[in-house]
């Protein structure tokens, strides 16, 4: 996450850099819209993967990416969030599901690795789906400025697996939706 001051948004971008179909994209605007009270709409996003890949690894840099998404939109006052369908990763990690300013204005998150044929299992479109919402919402609340939670089964919770993200709600957890409000 970067660090960033906290600001008040008027709405959510969801920006599409992925293969989700339009339909799809319009439920997750929709969850995430009540998750935190805003508008949110869906919109295409205007990222050039290729300069955030690196060949030695074979991934994406969500850093590099977070940086298109600050400059292509600097001086608003929205919240937006890149879908995108590549693996992410950031130098010190294996990958991530997505990354975020902590109090910013952006963040991305990557379909990748939350399909099941992934890890070799049976593909499942709504359990894939349920794990991008719950990612979705989860980097969004950094941008708000929410920390990782300990609270078992709140989306705020850190998630290292596939597994963890299953078991958490698609819900902020009483303290961590306190601490919304009030950062809002």
């Amino acid at each position: 996450m970067l660090d960033k001051t906290p600001g008040v948004a008027s709405a959510i971008n969801i920006l599409n850099a992925s293969t989700i179909a339009d339909e799809r994209l319009q439920e997750l605007s929709r969850a995430v819209g009540r998750s935190f009270g805003l508008r949110t709409y869906v919109s295409p996003a205007p990222l050039n993967l290729d300069r955030a890949f690196d060949a030695y690894r074979g991934q994406y840099n969500s850093t590099a990416l977070l940086v298109q998404l600050v400059n292509a939109f600097a001086g608003t006052d929205e919240k937006r969030i890149a879908v995108v369908g590549v693996d992410l990763f950031i130098p010190v990690l294996t990958f991530v599901f997505g990354e975020a300013q902590l109090g910013g204005s952006s963040a991305v998150v990557s379909t990748h690795r939350l399909a099941n044929p992934f890890y070799g299992l049976p593909k499942n479109d709504e359990l894939s789906f349920q794990r991008l919402q719950k990612e979705v919402v989860h980097e969004l609340g950094h941008t708000f400025g929410l920390y990782h939670c300990h609270q078992f089964e709140c989306v705020m919770r850190s998630s290292t697996y596939v597994e963890e993200i299953d078991l958490k709600r698609l819900a902020l957890c009483s303290g961590c939706a306190e601490k919304l409000h009030s950062a809002r």
